[in-house]
């Protein structure tokens, strides 16, 4: 499969001078490609990030017994991303691929058909009536707003806990989306997503049930600048205040992975799939003005019993899969100063169910913006505390976690 990409994307340059045209652009905007026709548009991209990692424990919550220093440097992701439009801007599509091991790993079993997962995205959206596109493939589900921007403009390092355990991922299905306006500038977005529920990059036939998202959006002011309502920091500076309020429900309907379309896959004791149904609540807002920028988000995911384990189907007393349910809140806040330097704060809150630890993460970071997201250095560091309700003394032997990060990304 690699080798294959690797030898389109060749035959893709050396074919551009006899069948389309070259048309450059600034950096970072991709290398952009029109049809002698203008018939169709490529625009291909690449990009990666490079991040170096130092962590060290803290046992019992004591700030004086610091220790245990471990660390990393890791390629944490390198894309490649092609896009445009066939035969009308109203049809467009995408094709996303990851090569990193971070990106490619959770597929060597059958599920997957024993092979990395390579591909990100690949779906078409057409613009078929008015203000309503229908978008089909493999996508980033309409969950909450830090999942769905991209990676490569994100305000810190990474992605806080919350998203990282609460959120719904890529699937593959159809989105059906429309928006329309109240007045001069209020705007209201609805999206509609039906899904397999299992992921991305999944072989065969459906296992449990299917996936149903519903998503809402108001836009009180008007459109952020260039989509900002998605992208980290405050890059653009908007002149007037944005604000943009995001809902989502999300059903996966007798999800057999622990985390819906993440997580290891649950089997009874016979080798049969086993699941529960998992509904999964957002909230989330974004607001820029000038240099400052906020985000907060809120994430609520259960099963209709409020239980989490999972337990064979013949011998209802073994327990063979646990969920990951729970509570947990973020919010982080950045000023831009007009060197393009950013600092940022950020808190999240996890509370899980019952049988695994509590997190709160305090994070501060610095980032400079060279060529705004495409070209930047960041840094942050973060403490991360663990305990457990009634026990948070002792943390059953859970330790807390002091880590600092430093990543370069590059987007061609």
């Amino acid at each position: 499969m690699l080798k294959g990409i690797g030898l389109f994307v060749l035959s893709l340059l050396f074919s551009v001078s006899a069948d389309a045209q070259y048309i450059p652009k600034s950096f970072g905007s991709g290398f952009n490609y029109v049809g002698k026709d203008s018939s169709f548009t490529m625009r291909f991209g690449i990009r990666f990030q490079t991040l170096m990692l130092g962590s060290w424990n803290v046992q019992d919550d004591n700030y004086r017994n610091v220790g245990d220093f471990s660390s990393s440097f890791t390629l944490r992701r390198s894309r490649l991303k092609f896009d445009g439009f066939i035969l009308t801007p109203r049809l467009q599509y995408k094709m996303e691929f990851g090569l990193t091991q971070s990106d490619m790993s959770g597929g060597n079993d059958k599920e997957h058909g024993f092979a990395p997962r390579y591909i990100l995205d690949a779906y078409l959206d057409w613009n078929f009536y008015k203000n309503f596109s229908l978008k089909a493939g493999q996508a980033k589900l309409p969950g909450n707003r830090e999942r769905v921007i991209s990676s490569a403009n994100l305000q810190l390092v990474d992605r806080s806990l919350l998203n990282s355990r609460y959120n719904i991922d890529r699937d593959i299905g159809v989105q059906l989306s429309h928006h329309f306006k109240i007045g001069q500038q209020f705007i209201v977005r609805e999206i509609a997503s039906f899904s397999q529920g299992e992921g991305r990059n999944m072989s065969g036939n459906n296992i449990g049930g299917y996936d149903y998202t519903f998503r809402v959006e108001a836009l009180p002011f008007g459109e952020f600048t260039s989509n900002g309502d998605y992208v980290g920091a405050a890059i653009k500076r908007e002149s007037t205040p944005k604000l943009s309020i995001g809902l989502t429900y999300d059903i996966n309907n007798d999800a057999p992975r622990a985390r819906g379309q993440n997580g290891s896959f649950i089997y009874n004791l016979d080798g049969s799939y086993a699941g529960k149904t998992l509904n999964t609540f957002f909230a989330d807002v974004m607001f820029n003005y000038k240099g400052l920028s906020l985000m907060a988000e809120y994430a609520n995911k259960t099963t209709p019993d409020g239980v989490a384990e999972v337990y064979d189907n013949v011998n209802d007393s073994i327990q063979i899969g646990t969920y990951f349910i729970g509570t947990g809140f973020n919010i982080q806040a950045g000023w831009m100063f007009k060197n393009n330097v950013e600092v940022c704060g950020r808190f999240t809150q996890i509370n899980p169910y019952r049988t695994l630890a509590n997190e709160r993460e305090y994070t501060l970071a610095l980032s400079k913006y060279i060529v705004n997201h495409k070209l930047k250095v960041q840094t942050d560091i973060s403490y991360r505390q663990t305990g457990f309700d009634g026990n948070t003394t002792v943390n059953k032997g859970k330790n807390d976690l002091l880590f600092w990060r430093l990543q370069f990304d590059v987007h061609f």
